[in-house]
């Protein structure tokens, strides 16, 4: 690990799902800090994988197929590559990079995505997705979540059809490592790029852990869930540009305390 750079004595956790976590950790301890991972979100197969299964079978009779999230691409693409190629016909879709990078690695190429914003919104700008009215679009996703996609390009005149390939579940053991870490003085900030992850960290604090959350940097890459951790009564949020190269900016360009 570095022992020079803009991070060094600095402990960051990263929350991503554990797949996922890996770059920015790496980033973080390139830059001098210590990542400690501790994913929010624990990331598991759907209950019922029947859905998935079924559609596999009637890929081509589609014209977009939208990815939600790098957990989306690694709980569908084997199923449904497993039927066959990827219809030449069936245009992939991504909210950002790092879902357009899992897709790539399943040799799912010509994927459009947001090249600024990447969320739900800036998806729903781009010309493919304006005018669909006729299409039929499919969208792998986890449990929950937001409707907007779906909702939007209905009242395009889209057929959708959402496909739940995975499901979302709390961090086993609570948050106990972040406390531990806090007692410790050995937590200086966290990166959080999910607002379902900010919840289920929200609904997992007691009084002590809130006290030290309150005190902590949070480094968020979404207007979004900045509004969201608000909301929620955390008090210092510091706003990134988005993905992990963003999140990574802010954590070099933030004014540590000595």
């Amino acid at each position: 690990m570095s022992q020079s750079g803009p991070l060094v004595g600095r402990t960051i956790v990263v929350t991503r799902p554990r797949a996922q976590a890996a770059a920015l950790a790496e980033a973080i301890a390139a830059a001098g800090g210590t990542p400690l991972i501790f994913p929010l979100l624990e990331i598991s197969p759907a209950l019922d994988t029947q859905p998935l299964t079924v559609i596999a079978e009637r890929l081509a009779e589609y014209q977009f197929a939208i990815f939600i999230s790098p957990n989306a691409v690694d709980y569908a693409l084997p199923t449904l590559l497993a039927r066959g190629a990827w219809p030449v016909g069936l245009t992939p879709a991504a909210v950002g990079p790092g879902t357009v990078s899992a897709l790539a690695a399943h040799g799912v190429t010509g994927c459009i995505v947001p090249t600024e914003r990447f969320d739900s919104e800036a998806l729903l700008a781009l010309p493919q997705l304006v005018t669909v009215n006729g299409k039929k679009v499919l969208i792998f996703r986890g449990d929950g979540g937001r409707e907007l996609l779906a909702d939007t390009l209905r009242e395009r005149g889209a057929e959708v059809d959402c496909i739940t390939c995975y499901r979302r579940s709390g961090p086993p053991d609570g948050v106990l490592p972040l406390l531990r870490a806090w007692r410790a003085g050995q937590l200086d900030a966290l990166t959080i790029s999910s607002s379902e992850g900010l919840r289920y960290l929200i609904d997992m604090l007691d009084p002590e852990s809130r006290a030290f959350l309150l005190q902590t940097p949070v480094f968020v890459p979404h207007a979004r869930i900045a509004d969201n951790a608000k909301q929620l009564g955390l008090n210092k949020i510091v706003l990134t540009e988005g993905a992990d190269s963003g999140i990574l900016a802010g954590l070099r360009a933030y004014n540590w305390p000595e």
